[in-house]
């Protein structure tokens, strides 16, 4: 491999480096939330609040319910929440193992998603 081969790997990997470590922070990734993952909530009525590392496009930003029968329930999402959080309201739940799903928009563009596991219990 001649000198000037290896002086462009060396330049192209030093200029790659930088460019993957902001693309890996750029997702909207879940810093908080209300219920808690693996935690537990009194029913039937609750607040659902998730707080993000990022701004997000609430608009295109989607949180849904998922119950003990494996049925979606999508929760509309409250128009006044703070530009990195998603809050809903949750109403009329049984006792019994949810998931709750998101998906989201950073207002750089990129999509993430995932679920929060957690229990309702009686009041």
């Amino acid at each position: 491999m001649s000198l000037v081969h290896r002086a462009f790997l060396l330049i192209f990997a030093v200029c790659l480096v930088p460019a993957l470590g902001r693309s890996a922070t750029a997702h909207a990734l879940v810093v908080e939330s209300t219920p808690a993952a693996d935690g537990s909530v009194a029913g039937p009525d609750f607040e659902v609040s998730l707080r993000f590392n990022s701004r997000l496009d609430q608009k295109r930003s989607q949180l849904t319910l998922v119950d003990p029968d494996n049925a979606s329930h999508r929760l509309a999402v409250s128009p006044t929440s703070a530009p990195d959080m998603l809050q809903a309201k949750a109403s009329g739940l049984r006792p019994g193992a949810y998931k709750l799903r998101w998906q989201v928009l950073a207002i750089d563009g990129h999509i993430t998603r995932g679920d929060i596991p957690f229990r309702v219990t009686q009041p």
